[in-house]
């Protein structure tokens, strides 16, 4: 019998741009493709999504993508692998509006997307898949059993096990467990949250400290979370409606989703509630609610521009009460603090996660986690979204539940496994990597722009321009150099003058200059521009001379 070959294209010792492939002789269905934040090393990139030359490469196999939810970190990449590699997708209500949004947003059609609900099974190829409700940090959150004739992964998604959530739905435990008795080849399980000991807190519990805030308040309430954590948001408009404030929604992002959730009716507002940001005017301060974006200090959110005084309809003001509603992607710690700070500086009452219990995680902590392994019993289990010390802990309680060491796996991007019921083994090379988005251009950026922009913004740029005789091949003017991010030239004079003569002199070497030279000579300034400037004042900015004919 074949083998079934799980490829992590992202999501493996990283938090974001999950992405995964299943291959079963000639099918493959992948689960989710999304993106993840730039590191702050990549300078200028918007977006980093997962490298998908495997998929390209098998391009008349993929039969399906299969979406566990709707956050960017699992739909992200959509407008950039669709067009290259499309199948229809599945997905739950919610999920398949946002993929819409993303493809209509980038003029992309021709993709079908079928609308499942929690316990359908679909036949895709060799794949039966069956969707199994969790709870999340955003509604339509799914679970799945994906089934081929080597035997049945479960894939968790994100997910916690929330016993009361807002939705009123909680995780299907039963169908986990009825899987668990069936028999499970392998559990692919989010890692986020398992350093955490105990169970995450329920999302009813944000209700609780919210109402406190908002009876407490004398001013403007001003919230910054995700935009997709409807159940959140439903509940400060419910939040809303008891203590007669008007709400208004701030931010692209915040404005789109809510928008789209209202229209499937995944988001229900009393008309009366909802303000535009224009109309902000014409209520009392203790009147207003505002809903931003900016919860992890991104510089162009509605939350950043409002505290440093950029936004054109609003600014915090002394006495506001700003609630950020969520903890810092890793990565994004700095951001957050330097927000954080802003917003005391304008002298609002700042409430986070620190200090009250306004956010709680969508993600399971150990106790969960093992209830999980404990209901599913797989044979082999891979643990997945998460950093390698996160997979690497995961794994460890699965040992202590009683897995064999050999069967938890912990994979790495680049890596295959090859599963059967009666062995596994990790195979490769696969292509993988990062593909890195600036503005339209997807992949354009590599490490060698990268390597250039870093080098520019550390030490700036130092152009030397020459004029030459096309005809004679003598020097006409120049050399004139220009500093961009190295010194102020009126103050350094002295320096410059000195970088110039040794420019000259790499110059006077030659008695006509020929196109021939220009490679050299060009080399030769850089060279002894290099030596000249970081012997005198210790700096090493990217020198570029140019040569044009006159």
């Amino acid at each position: 019998m074949a083998k079934l070959r799980i490829i992590p294209l992202g999501g493996i010792g990283e938090i974001g741009k999950n992405m995964t492939a299943f291959e079963y002789e000639d099918d493959v269905v992948v689960v989710d493709c999304g993106s993840i934040f730039p590191r702050q090393d990549m300078l200028g990139i918007d977006l980093v999504i997962p490298d998908i030359a495997y998929l390209t490469n098998n391009r008349e196999r993929v039969r399906a993508y299969l979406f566990t939810h709707g956050h960017e970190d699992h739909i992200g990449a959509v407008p950039y692998v669709f067009p290259r590699v499309p199948a229809p997708v599945y997905g739950t209500k919610l999920t398949c509006a946002l993929i819409h949004g993303k493809l209509t947003e980038h003029h992309i059609s021709g993709i079908h997307l079928n609308v499942i609900k929690p316990r359908d099974t679909v036949q895709i190829g060799a794949f039966s898949v069956q969707f199994i409700k969790v709870s999340h940090s955003i509604a339509g959150a799914v679970a799945m059993a994906i089934t081929c004739p080597a035997g049945t992964v479960i894939v968790t998604g994100d997910f916690k096990i929330d016993y009361t959530p807002i939705d009123g739905e909680v995780t299907d435990l039963g169908t986990l467990a009825a899987w668990g008795n069936r028999g499970v080849l392998a559990l692919l399980a989010d890692s986020t949250n398992v350093e955490r000991p105990g169970y995450t807190m329920s999302e009813k519990k944000i209700a609780e400290s919210f109402h406190g805030l908002f009876k407490d308040a004398k001013q403007r309430i001003i919230i910054a979370m995700f935009a997709s954590n409807l159940h959140r948001i439903q509940q400060v408009v419910d939040l809303c409606v008891e203590f007669k404030r008007r709400i208004c929604f701030v931010g692209r992002s915040m404005v789109n989703v809510t928008k789209l959730a209202m229209e499937i009716g995944e988001l229900k507002i009393p008309a009366e509630v909802l303000v535009d940001v224009s109309d902000l005017d014409c209520y009392n301060d203790d009147e207003i609610v505002v809903l931003t974006t900016g919860s992890q200090g991104e510089p162009m959110s509605g939350l950043t521009r409002m505290a440093n005084s950029e936004h054109r309809k609003l600014q915090i003001r002394a006495g506001d009460t700003v609630i950020v509603s969520a903890t810092p992607i890793p990565g994004n710690e700095i951001m957050v603090a330097r927000i954080l700070d802003q917003l005391y500086r304008c002298g609002a009452n700042v409430i986070y996660n620190r200090i009250a219990d306004v956010h709680v995680s969508g993600h399971a902590c150990q106790e969960e986690l093992k209830l999980i392994q404990a209901l599913v019993r797989p044979k082999y289990f891979i643990p997945v979204h998460g950093e390698y010390r996160m997979l690497q802990r995961h794994a460890q309680i699965a040992v202590a539940m009683g897995m064999p060491e050999d069967n938890a796996i912990i994979l790495e991007l680049g890596q295959a496994l090859e599963l059967s019921e009666d062995e596994a083994s990790i195979t490769g090379p696969i292509p993988t990597g990062s593909v890195m988005v600036d503005g339209l251009g997807v992949g354009d950026v590599g490490n060698v722009v990268l390597r250039d922009r870093k080098h520019l913004s550390q030490d700036g740029l130092i152009i030397v321009v020459v004029g030459v005789s096309r005809e004679t091949g003598q020097l006409v003017s120049g050399p004139e150099l220009i500093s961009r991010g190295f010194v102020y030239v009126r103050e350094n004079e002295e320096l410059i003058s000195g970088a110039r003569n040794v420019a000259m002199g790499v110059l006077a070497r030659y008695e006509r200059i020929e196109q021939s030279d220009w490679t050299s000579i060009k080399n030769g300034i850089k060279d002894e521009m290099h030596a000249y400037l970081f012997n005198m004042i210790k700096r090493n900015p990217m020198i570029l001379p140019i040569i044009m004919e006159t």
